[in-house]
This record gives C-alpha cells, sequence and structure tokens, in this order.
C-alpha cells in the first residue's frame, strides 16, 4: 500500500514538474507589432496570449527599469489596429480603448502570430481582439520590460526598439 502511495506521489509531481517546465520553455505572451512616436518617447507593443488560460500584466517598466511617465492597454481589434500617441484622452483615441493594465486580462487564442494569419487569408473581424500596451516616457525609450503572470507563474519579457543612428 505504502509503495503504490509513493509511486503515485511521484507519478503526480513528475506531472507537475513537465507541465510547469512546458509553461517555462514555451511563454504564453507573443509579441506582434511594435511601433514608436518619431521622437521615441511613445511606444505601442502589441502582444497577445498563445496559452490555455488568462495571461494578466503586472508591471512595465523601460530602459534601465525607469518607471514610465504612463503606461495603458490598448484593447482594439484586428481591423482597426493600434494607434501612437502622446495623449491617450483625445477624443479620436477613445475608440482605440485605452484602459489601465490593471482591469484588462489577456484573453487566450489572442496570439498575433493567428491574427496577422486572419488579416492575410482576408478572414478577420471586428471581433478579433488585439492587445498593445502604449508606454509614454519622458526620455527616449530603448526598451520596454514586461512582467506578467501566467497560470501562478510570473514571467519578464524585455522588447528593444533599435534606434536608428541619427
Amino acid at each position: 500500500m505504502k509503495k503504490k502511495l509513493w509511486l503515485t506521489l511521484l507519478l503526480v509531481a513528475i506531472i507537475v514538474g513537465g507541465v510547469y517546465f512546458f509553461i517555462t520553455f514555451d511563454p504564453p505572451l507573443e509579441i506582434g507589432t511594435l511601433a514608436s512616436s518619431k521622437d521615441h518617447k511613445s511606444v505601442v507593443v502589441g502582444m497577445g496570449n498563445k496559452g490555455l488560460g488568462e495571461v494578466k500584466i503586472v508591471d512595465v517598466s523601460v530602459n534601465n527599469n525607469e518607471k514610465p511617465s504612463n503606461t495603458k492597454i490598448q484593447v482594439s481589434n484586428a481591423l482597426q489596429g493600434f494607434i501612437i500617441t502622446n495623449d491617450y484622452t483625445q477624443e479620436e483615441e477613445k475608440e482605440f480603448g485605452f484602459t489601465n493594465i490593471d482591469d484588462v486580462v489577456i484573453r487566450k487564442g489572442t496570439a498575433p502570430s493567428t491574427t496577422y494569419k486572419k488579416l492575410d487569408d482576408g478572414i478577420a473581424t471586428k471581433d478579433d481582439e488585439i492587445y498593445g500596451i502604449s508606454v509614454f516616457h519622458s526620455e527616449e525609450i530603448q526598451k520596454v520590460h514586461i512582467k506578467y503572470s501566467y497560470l501562478g507563474i510570473l514571467f519578464h519579457d524585455t522588447v528593444i526598439f533599435k534606434m536608428a543612428t541619427r
């Protein structure tokens, strides 16, 4: 009887460990669109979720882990896309769904690669939700660090914006 219990516990531990390593080696957040304003003080990082559960953005920082002036998530659709702006409060920008990070979870099945394929095939609709982190900062943004949670596991992702030589 003790042997069966130990064998069961060992099997459960192996399964849990395998799932954990699978998730950590294939994180669910997929980066898509990268765009910036001319002065590089406003950027948009398009992203989506290719995982099995929801993704929650925990924190966003820029450059050397500096706190940006402002951070919002655009919740838009595949046909509309994103907008790059320094002021998300204008009437024109309201239709792009600027929302506080704490109020949004990135739903599963929203990977940019899937959306791009639908756009290429001409079957994308307004129901195809897309997400973009809009980051505003007082200095030129060179890196955006995204910390997010998925199935209780914390992940970090860094997006580097290549700046053209001037």
